[in-house]
C-alpha cells in the first residue's frame, strides 16, 4: 500500500511538471534577420510618384536586435532622375533608390512606444547636379512615438531635399493609423505635411487596404496630394509629359515577406 501511495505521488509530480514544460516559451533570440520582395504598380512617396506612374521593384532587408537597435536597407527602381533631365541642355541618370537606415526603438511605458534614427537615401551612381548643381542624395533624422493603433513622426533633413537646392532644414510631419480587422486584414489611412525650406509645403494623403496571406501581402490603396490645389500647377517632370505626378490614383502592390 506504501509503495502504491508513493507510486502515485511520483506520477502526480511527473504530471505537473511535464504540463509546467509544455507551457514553457522558447527563448527569445538575441536577433532577426527578415527580408522582402515586391512589386507595385506606382512607386509613391510623400505621396509623388517616383516612377512616373509606371510599376517598380522594390525589396529590402532588416536586422533587428532584441536590445531595440536596428538597421535596413530598401532599394526600388525610379525614374525621377531621368526624368527631371532636357536634354540637350541637362541629362541626368540614376535608375535605383538604396535607402540604409538604422536606429532604436523602445517604450515608455504600456501605453508609448518611440523610435528615433536615420535614413541616408542614395540615389546609385545619380547624376543629378547636372541639372540644379545639387546631389539628389539626401540624409534625414526622424522620430517617432506610438500608441495605440497610431504613430506620430517627424523627419528632418540634414542635407538639401532631394536635390532641391537650398532646402537644408526641410521636414516632413505624418500620421498613420492601423488598423488589424482580422484574417489578415488591416487598413491604414495616413496625412503627411512636407516643408519644402524655401519652396513651400504639400499634403499628401493615403488610405490603405491590406492583405497577408501566409506573408504574402496584397496592398490596394488611394494616394495623392493636394500640389496642383495649392501651388496652382501640376507636379510634372520633363521626362514623363504632361502626367501629374501628384494626382490622386489607385496604388496596387503584391509583397512576400520573408
Amino acid at each position: 500500500m506504501k509503495f502504491k501511495r508513493t507510486q502515485k505521488i511520483v506520477l502526480a509530480a511527473l504530471a505537473v511538471s511535464g504540463a509546467a514544460f509544455a507551457q514553457t516559451k522558447a527563448p527569445e533570440p538575441d536577433y532577426t534577420v527578415s527580408y522582402n520582395l515586391g512589386v507595385v504598380t506606382d512607386y509613391r512617396y510623400r505621396g509623388i510618384s517616383q516612377s512616373a506612374r509606371k510599376p517598380a521593384l522594390q525589396g529590402g532587408i532588416d536586422y533587428a536586435h532584441k536590445n531595440g537597435f536596428y538597421l535596413g536597407g530598401w532599394a526600388s527602381t525610379i525614374t525621377w532622375i531621368k526624368d527631371s533631365s532636357v536634354p540637350p541642355l541637362a541629362t541626368a541618370k540614376g535608375p535605383v533608390e538604396l535607402d540604409l537606415y538604422g536606429g532604436y526603438k523602445g517604450a515608455i511605458n504600456d501605453t508609448f512606444s518611440y523610435d528615433v534614427g536615420a535614413l541616408q537615401y542614395w540615389y546609385v551612381g545619380n547624376s543629378f547636379k547636372n541639372i540644379t548643381g545639387t546631389n539628389a542624395n539626401t540624409l534625414e533624422l526622424y522620430g517617432a512615438l506610438s500608441a495605440g493603433p497610431g504613430t506620430l513622426k517627424y523627419s528632418h533633413s540634414l542635407t538639401d531635399l532631394f536635390g532641391t537646392p537650398k532646402s537644408k532644414g526641410s521636414g516632413y510631419l505624418d500620421l498613420s493609423l492601423t488598423f488589424d480587422l482580422g484574417n489578415g486584414f488591416s487598413v491604414v489611412p495616413h496625412l503627411g505635411s512636407q516643408h519644402i525650406k524655401g519652396f513651400g509645403t504639400y499634403t499628401d494623403y493615403s488610405l490603405t487596404v491590406n492583405k497577408d496571406i501566409d506573408g504574402l501581402v496584397l496592398s490596394a490603396g488611394l494616394v495623392g496630394t493636394n500640389w496642383r490645389s495649392h501651388f496652382g500647377f501640376p507636379y510634372t517632370l520633363p521626362g514623363s509629359g504632361t502626367k501629374d505626378l501628384g494626382k490622386g490614383a489607385l496604388v496596387v502592390g503584391l509583397k512576400k515577406n520573408f
